[in-house]
């Protein structure tokens, strides 16, 4: 029977290379349900491909447009962020995609560990912001959380029949983004036209600048902490140019395990889809002759600040790494509409690691009110 998939974020970068996934698995995967925040056209055009069971447009002022042109097919048609947790109550869902980018996964997550839903996820902020409630909801539902992020896909598929044997430390290969090597002059000039230029992957704007910075790497450190019940001197980061090993696990007694591939985050999207079993794809392979030479190196964390601030909120615990998360949000968002330089995002997140009030041990409350409390003081810093 074909697996039944809902993509909540369908109409983003990694929402629609996983309807790319079913387009070429057909057999093998259905389209259950589709979600998207306001792409409203794309979501049209995606209902009419895959015929869902249902779709959502969560901000409704769209809700009219999208009944009206799925009218004569027979798809419900919801509205609003709560439709979005409702649809998740449907029994027919196997596995829930989650494509939603930033702060907003984490209540969709929580949503589908409650109905004890599959999920795959590409949401790296849920875990940051709130890693230890949505594992221990996970364990005490049953509900496996199956990474997408490349990074993390990589490690997962490294560790399977290694169930017994202690990771001693894993490394996160990184590409370094498009400023490798760049002095701290050219960084003060960095346009965002030349930051979404990455050389490697094909993503969403706000991951693109992340990796810029090198925050999406910081992130990926942190949920990399949740997702395998590591502590953060087991992980480190490592540049590695050519995108080809996705990352390595070094066991106890020394031996590494890498997985390889060409950057193609269809790949790592149809291994969550397909778990425990790899099915055939006709994805490019890897040539060894177009890649001479692997190299690596050490990020530098005295221009690519934000990396050292993950790090250093990972440590911490408690709600820092919201405050990391909510506060990078803001300026990235900034950045992107030319309001501030490349450099004036790390130092608004600093600035707001420093003065939001720290909660050692916090609910799930906790970590809204934190949310809220950092974008409120990111906004008042770019206003000045």
């Amino acid at each position: 029977m074909r697996k039944k998939i809902a993509i909540l974020g369908s109409t983003g970068s990694i929402g629609r290379q996983a309807l790319d996934v079913v387009r070429n698995h057909s057999t093998d995967f259905l389209v259950e349900c589709i979600t998207a925040q306001s792409n409203y056209k794309l979501l049209i055009e995606q209902a009419i491909e895959f015929k869902p069971n249902a779709v959502v447009i969560a901000d409704d002022r769209f809700y009219e447009k999208v009944r009206n042109a799925l009218d004569r097919l027979d798809i419900k048609v919801f509205a609003g962020d709560e439709s979005v947790l409702q649809v998740l109550e449907m029994g027919s869902i196997d596995l829930v995609l989650i494509a939603i980018v930033g702060f907003a996964g984490l209540k969709p997550t929580l949503k589908a560990i409650e109905c004890g839903k599959q999920i795959a996820l590409a949401n790296k902020e849920t875990l940051v912001v709130a890693g230890e409630i949505v594992m221990e909801k996970a364990k005490i539902n049953g509900v496996d959380i199956l990474p997408v992020d490349s990074e993390h896909s990589a490690i997962f598929q490294c560790l399977v029949g290694e169930t017994w044997n202690p990771i001693e430390k894993i490394y996160l290969t990184a590409s370094g983004g498009p400023f490798r090597g760049w002095d701290v002059n050219q960084l003060k000039r960095v346009t965002p036209k030349e930051a979404l230029a990455h050389p490697t992957w094909e993503m969403g704007k706000k991951i693109t600048i992340d990796s810029a910075t090198l925050m999406n790497k910081g992130l990926e450190v942190i949920e990399a902490k949740w997702l395998f019940d590591l502590d953060p001197e087991q992980i480190e980061v490592i540049i590695h140019p050519q995108s080809i090993i996705h990352s390595i696990v070094q066991f106890e007694d020394g031996s590494m395990k890498a997985q390889m591939g060409i950057p193609d985050m269809k790949l790592p999207i149809q291994y969550a889809f397909s778990y425990p079993f790899r099915i055939k794809s006709d994805y490019s392979r890897f040539q060894f002759e177009n890649f001479p030479a692997l190299t690596f190196e050490e990020p530098d964390l005295k221009k690519f600040r934000n990396l050292a601030f993950a790090f250093d909120a990972l440590k911490k615990g408690g709600n820092i790494p919201c405050i990391l998360n909510a506060a990078n949000e803001v300026v990235v968002n900034a950045f992107l509409e030319n309001k501030i330089g490349f450099f004036d995002m790390s130092d608004i997140i600093w600035d707001c690691m420093q003065i939001i009030p720290f909660i050692l041990k916090p609910g799930l409350d906790d970590f809204f009110k934190t949310d809220f409390l950092t974008r409120e003081r990111a906004v008042n810093l770019l206003n000045k």
